[in-house]
């Protein structure tokens, strides 16, 4: 496991949705919706090494979206097509493999439509972003 170290030093943390460059715009509206309920979220805080070369080198890892400091949780969206989703859930299932004391709580496209429909947002806001 590393930390936010070298080029991603001064990388945000505990910030409002507003402040922090996301990779997704599904990511901004999820830190939103933790924003609206009052839930403390930090932004990609941490990468886990998934696989090493002979000499020690990182190959693979797996940056989670989110931690939830006061649920001590990692939280994954996946709102992607299925063919990175098979992808990622590969690393996932590796990540659990090498990591098993962690908490990852993967959040795919159907329940994220469905989070946002309960939170009176029009699903179509995801394309919006």
């Amino acid at each position: 496991m590393t930390g936010p170290a070298g080029k991603r030093a001064g990388h945000p943390s505990v910030q409002r949705a507003a402040t922090v460059r996301f990779a997704h715009p599904s990511e901004r509206l999820f830190a939103a919706l933790l924003d609206v309920h009052g839930v403390e979220w930090v932004y990609e805080p941490v990468e886990f090494v998934l696989a090493w070369d002979a000499d020690g080198t990182p190959l693979s890892a797996f940056r989670p979206d989110f931690w939830l400091p006061a649920h001590r949780c990692f939280v994954e969206l996946t709102t992607a097509d299925q063919r990175l989703v098979t992808r990622k859930n590969a690393k996932v299932r590796r990540l659990r493999q090498l990591y098993p004391e962690l908490t990852l709580v993967m959040v795919y496209q159907r329940d994220f439509l469905a989070l946002l429909a309960d939170n009176g947002l029009d699903p179509t806001a995801l394309r919006a972003a």
